[in-house]
């Protein structure tokens, strides 16, 4: 696949969402219909650290689709040395490279990271210039509308990054001080879309079939970004580009234990830790959400989460 042809059509792509886009989470969106996923962002010093852990994050799953690796960092020679070095290690598992310069936590941006660089056109330059010159993969950046409303600065952003060598962008258009706040603002979509020559990804507030419409009509981008509303709703994928209906509870609970399988096979008991952070999100707007919540957040097995489902199936 080449970036040509993934935005031949309307792709639809799964966000860097910090500690759910793992292996498995990405493989059941892909089997959705997900053109391109991305892992979460991962530490550009920390990789250089050889914090082999670090460099798990990116490693593709089995039976995984098309994959994004999403790297931070705002030091132009760390960002360049670790492009080079995943791309030795990982360059024939992964589609692109992608640059985080969106991510609005604290810990992040004080460090100059994220959407600090927002703040810093001739530093993201830089950065992105180091990337692309130290990978032979396409490096695709995500950002965001500003830092603040006083300061909206996307189109002028979005020049930039073309011009450093960017194939291809992302914008989530809230501000960081806004972080997941308010509602984003698709009519800067638009005009970033009209500002640049390479392919616009829209991304914020897709929940459903009828918003992923609605702001491809309203921004004319080039593809759509699915984040938080993917997450207990991997079939929202199949539900944009096929118009399948939502699960109801047999199916629903079918899919929940086939993801609780996946993440025991990759991670052994750990798996079970993981799979807690996705169960609560499969039960938004069911009937009981809030009891069966509670009551999941406390299952240490596969059999007592199967055994909580089929008796809430039965009630």
């Amino acid at each position: 696949m080449t970036v040509e042809s993934l935005f031949a059509g309307t792709p639809l792509l799964l966000a860097p969402m910090a500690g759910y886009s793992d292996a498995v989470f990405r493989r059941l969106c892909h089997e959705e219909g997900c053109d391109l996923a991305f892992t979460e962002m991962i530490s550009a010093k920390g990789l250089l650290y050889g914090n082999e852990k670090t460099l798990l994050l990116g490693r593709p799953g089995p039976k995984e689709g098309p994959l994004g690796l999403q790297l931070f960092g705002s030091d132009p020679v760390s960002m360049g040395e670790a492009a080079a070095r995943v791309t030795e290690a990982l360059g024939d598992s992964l589609f692109c490279l992608d640059i985080n310069c969106g991510c609005p936590a604290r810990k992040i941006v004080t460090n100059g990271d994220g959407s600090a660089l927002m703040r810093n056109l001739p530093l993201a330059e830089k950065v992105i210039s180091a990337v692309v010159k130290n990978t032979h993969l396409p490096v695709s950046v995500k950002f965001r509308a500003g830092w603040d409303e006083e300061h909206i600065n996307a189109p002028e952003f979005a020049r930039m990054a073309e011009g450093a060598g960017a194939a291809f962008l992302t914008l989530h258009p809230r501000t960081k001080l806004q972080q997941y706040s308010g509602q984003a603002d698709w009519d800067l979509i638009r005009k970033v879309k009209e500002t640049v020559h390479i392919p616009l990804v829209g991304n914020g507030d897709v929940t459903d079939a009828a918003a992923a419409r609605r702001l491809l009509e309203q921004t004319c981008c080039d593809g759509v970004m699915i984040g938080r509303g993917s997450l207990g709703r991997p079939w929202l994928f199949s539900e944009i580009k096929e118009g399948t209906p939502s699960p109801d509870w047999e199916e629903l609970t079918e899919r929940i234990l086939r993801h609780g399988e996946l993440e025991l096979t990759a991670k052994g008991d750990h798996g079970m830790v993981e799979l807690r952070k996705h169960l609560p999100l499969y039960f938004t707007g069911v009937r009981g959400a809030g009891e069966l919540k509670r009551r999941v957040s406390q299952v240490k097995t596969i059999e007592e989460l199967r055994q909580l489902l089929l008796d809430r199936g039965q009630g």
